[in-house]
């Protein structure tokens, strides 16, 4: 199934666990250090690096691109890493995350309360995801390097619904 970003609440309900989708659109970068600084900014009141209303964020950090190249390999990270932060910021609006591995029980319990998703990509895949993106620009917190916010377009990311609206799990 192709889908194209922002997703709509519609067609993320329509959505369920082990569904294949490839992913074109504006998705955002972010890896440990950048969610933590998002995180406190939500709970700051301060200003958001992107408005993540409806919006994806792959967990990930690119490599530096090689010669010629957009990007580096950009492969998905541990997701539950970032398992401290996500209910915060998919209360803020956040709709869809992409990773790996499984994810805590309050992920999942937001993502069922706020209609989100999380989709993973199979790891060992970087390369080919790099193939994907279009177009990448660093939009916040430019010194943590590879780890900085980046927004990416893609073109068919392959990807699998891991946690769907309702709770569905492939995990379980």
């Amino acid at each position: 199934m192709n889908l194209q970003t922002p997703l709509t609440n519609d067609v993320i309900a329509k959505l369920k666990a082990g569904d294949a989708i490839k992913l074109t659109g504006t998705i955002y970068t972010a890896r440990d250090a950048a969610h933590q600084r998002m995180y406190e900014a939500h709970i700051n009141g301060s200003t958001a690096p992107f408005d993540y209303t409806g919006q994806a964020v792959f967990y990930a950090g690119p490599c530096p691109a090689p010669p010629g190249k957009l990007i580096g390999s950009v492969g998905p990270t541990t997701a539950g890493r970032m398992d401290a932060y996500a209910p915060d910021l998919i209360k803020a609006g956040l709709k869809v995350m992409i990773g790996k591995g499984a994810r805590s029980p309050k992920v999942t319990e937001a993502i069922t309360q706020y209609g989100g998703l999380y989709l993973v990509a199979i790891g060992g895949t970087a390369a080919l995801m790099a193939k994907c993106v279009q177009s990448s620009d660093v939009v916040a917190y430019d010194d943590l390097g590879t780890e900085a916010v980046r927004k990416l377009m893609v073109v068919d990311m392959p990807l699998v619904v891991a946690i769907d609206s309702t709770g569905g799990s492939i995990f379980e």
